[in-house]
């Protein structure tokens, strides 16, 4: 079937952890045919959740495409994770949406994460219906939930069906429009009887069909007028304001159900084709033109030049990189060419596909809101721009969420530490919240990522897809060593007479500490003839050796300035190498006398956190040696700026997470280097020196 950008639907499923949109996503795919029987999570039927990882952990990791056709017209469903260490994934993957359905657990009302989603929702300005799911559990409550999202979202949140039963006897929903009522069979196989309202809800049902109307005709002035004058409204000028209110924002319509059971599941999708809006209803799409800030939009319409926004890309060992994109305007079509503003180059592929889940459909051609898959793209990466090339356009992508989390990865094979990286180095193409690098200074791969799963995920996916087996470890604290007080004229002579030619130099040094940050300085001072300037810079590279380990813990000094003013040499025996080892034991002895002390790295922190754990969130601060240097609120939340000591906040993720319950998050940046108080420093030495 020719799909047509006005019958077409790209909805993003969102919500906290474990609400059950991917039940949802394979109830939409069994109704639209899509998939011949009803997959499940528990049972590892799902057609959504199919990488082992997922399976493994009974959650979504990565974001699936699908899509199903309902009345005519397809619905695209990006079902997108809900834990906490994913979220970037769910963003990312928002800017192919067009709308979104938030799935609340009736069990368990809004939760931390649906508050994130629902702020990507609104950042991106996406039109949404909320879905109460698992009504048919034990303890679920549809007017508390109701109320719970209310008090949350603080939006015109309008129910459009009430449940009929509750828990295990949950049989069907009211329609408040139609005023009718729908009874499911529990087979999951979505069919329903419609038939006259329960006697018993006449009362209720009366008493929300007002409050429905009443947020209904905010979208329409006549319709308003008409309802404030008393006249009666019809079904249809009812549905008509609602469908418009909808793609406003003005409304946020309420559909419930249960995603196991197939209940409510076809009246959500005759709302989504229905109420959610197409890609010709979006707003055109902002860009720049390239290498400026001049802003050009593109309309949803094929007869615009091509543009396309990459959102996601895939790593498959087997076929190779799939890039997945969303094209705003346009059309692209098989077996050509697009051009890539971010890398100003050309792009060549082949066959285009359709994401099915895990597999992927080809097409022949792709227009405005196409949801699309290229393999084996050479430069292009997630958040680039694909575009014509006689009219190029870049899209801002949106940021990705900071990595809060680091640790060192150690091959479990010796010698494999190359293979482990340039393995990794492809996982960070299909994954832009992950951080790869090598530290300088202790030599170790650090990975950083959303969280603790986050990274163990990853470590697994790096296994399973490349065969590399890792190790993650606590990264180390990157010391320093460096001097308190100058000491002037330190002599070094280096003497050795064995049989033959001997080795001869000695060099004279004033060593003086510098302001904190400014490196290491090295000034040439010599007069007269004692040392031939030709062995200057043999001095200075044995200094720089020398300052790669200190003498207390073995860490690089830092922040101090050597003054090179005399020495002596012997025609015959002096050398660079003899004076490179004088110069090496020159500084390390006046190292000893110059007070030598250790520095610690100190970050500088954003801590967001709800306004009634910021006493515990400052009080655990000050256990970490943190400092507090202003606080400002933003809504419901307190933004702590801080400062403290990497050593303290190696784990800060996983604490701050159990402190706020999940509401709470941070981001972190190097700040300045100061010194390590006197206890502390012992132990840090001692440890270094066991280790040793």
């Amino acid at each position: 079937m020719e799909r047509k950008p006005e019958f077409l639907r790209n909805v993003g499923l969102i919500a906290h952890a474990g609400s059950g949109k991917t039940s949802l996503a394979e109830a939409i795919l069994f109704n639209g045919k899509s998939t011949s029987r009803l997959g499940k999570v528990d049972d590892n039927t799902s057609n959504m959740d199919f990488e082992p990882e997922e399976i493994a952990r009974k959650i979504t990791i990565s974001t699936a495409i699908h899509h199903a056709e309902w009345k005519k017209h397809t619905i695209n469903i990006i079902d997108t994770p809900g834990d906490d260490n994913f979220l970037s994934d769910t963003k990312q993957s928002l800017q192919a949406a067009d709308s979104v359905v938030v799935v609340v657990d009736a069990t368990g009302g809004v939760k931390v994460g649906t508050e994130k989603v629902w702020a990507f929702a609104d950042e991106l300005g996406l039109p949404r219906v909320i879905f109460i799911n698992k009504l048919d559990r034990e303890r679920a409550d549809f007017f508390k939930t109701l109320e719970d999202i209310a008090n949350t979202f603080e939006k015109r949140i309008t129910p459009l069906f009430l449940p009929i039963g509750a828990e295990s006897d949950f049989a069907g929903l009211v329609d408040l429009i139609r005023m009718k009522a729908y009874t499911f069979s529990k087979d999951g196989s979505g069919k329903f009887e419609t038939g006259d309202i329960p006697a018993d809800m006449s009362g209720q049902v009366e008493e929300w069909r007002e409050k429905m109307i009443e947020n209904i005709v905010e979208a329409d002035d006549t319709l308003m007028e008409k309802y404030l004058e008393g006249e009666e409204l019809s079904a249809q000028d009812i549905e008509n304001t609602l469908l418009k209110g909808i793609k406003s924002e003005v409304v946020i319509p309420v559909v419930c159900g249960s995603a196991l059971l197939n209940i409510g599941v076809p009246q959500l999708m005759t709302l989504m084709v229905q109420g959610l809006p197409s890609p010709l209803e979006r707003p055109p799409k902002k860009g720049k033109k390239p290498g400026t800030d001049e802003a050009i939009e593109r309309p949803p319409s094929s007869e615009a030049p091509f543009s396309s926004l990459v959102f996601k890309t895939v790593a498959d060992p087997f076929a190779g990189k799939l890039t997945i994109l969303r094209v705003f305007s346009g059309t692209l079509k098989s077996d050509s060419t697009v051009y890539n503003p971010i890398k100003d180059t050309k792009e060549k592929f082949g066959q285009l596909f359709i994401m099915e889940g895990k597999k992927q459909q080809p097409i022949e051609e792709a227009g405005p809101g196409d949801i699309v898959a290229i393999a084996k793209l050479k430069e292009t990466q997630t958040g680039d721009t694909l575009c014509a090339e006689d009219d190029p356009i870049v899209f801002e992508p949106v940021e990705p969420l900071p990595a809060v989390i680091s640790y060192a990865v150690e091959a479990k094979v010796k010698g494999s530490e190359d293979k482990v990286f340039t393995s990794l180095a492809k996982l960070l193409e299909e994954d832009p919240t992950l951080r790869l690098e090598r530290d300088q200074a202790t030599s170790e791969i650090i990975l950083s990522g959303t969280g603790q799963i986050h990274l163990e995920a990853t470590c697994d996916k790096l296994k399973r897809k490349f065969g590399v087996e890792v190790n993650l470890k606590a990264v180390k604290v990157p010391y320093r060593e460096t001097i308190k007080k100058p000491v002037q004229k330190v002599i070094y002579r280096h003497k050795k007479q064995t049989g033959g030619r001997g080795q001869f130099a000695e060099v004279h040094f004033d060593v003086t500490p510098l302001d904190r940050g400014t490196g290491f300085e090295f000034e040439e001072a010599l007069v007269g003839m004692n040392v031939p300037r030709n062995f200057v810079p043999a001095v200075e590279k044995g200094i720089q050796e020398a300052l790669q380990t200190g003498i207390l813990a073995g860490y690089p000094v830092v922040d101090l300035k050597v003054r090179f003013f005399d020495g002596k040499s012997h025609e015959v025996d002096s050398s660079e190498m003899a004076f490179k080892i004088a110069a090496s034991m020159c500084l390390k002895k006046a190292l000893q006398e110059a007070n030598p002390t250790l520095l610690e790295p100190i970050m500088k922190m954003e801590i967001t956190v709800p306004e009634e754990v910021m006493g515990d969130v400052i009080g655990d601060l000050n256990g970490r040696r943190g400092r507090v240097l202003g606080m400002e609120s933003k809504g419901k939340y307190q933004i702590i700026k801080a400062q403290a000591p990497m050593a303290e906040i190696l784990q800060y993720a996983l604490d701050l997470n159990s402190m706020t319950g999940g509401r709470g998050t941070f981001t972190m940046e190097f700040s300045h280097y100061e010194e390590v108080p006197a206890q502390l420093a012992e132990k840090v030495i001692a440890a270094a020196k066991e280790e040793k």
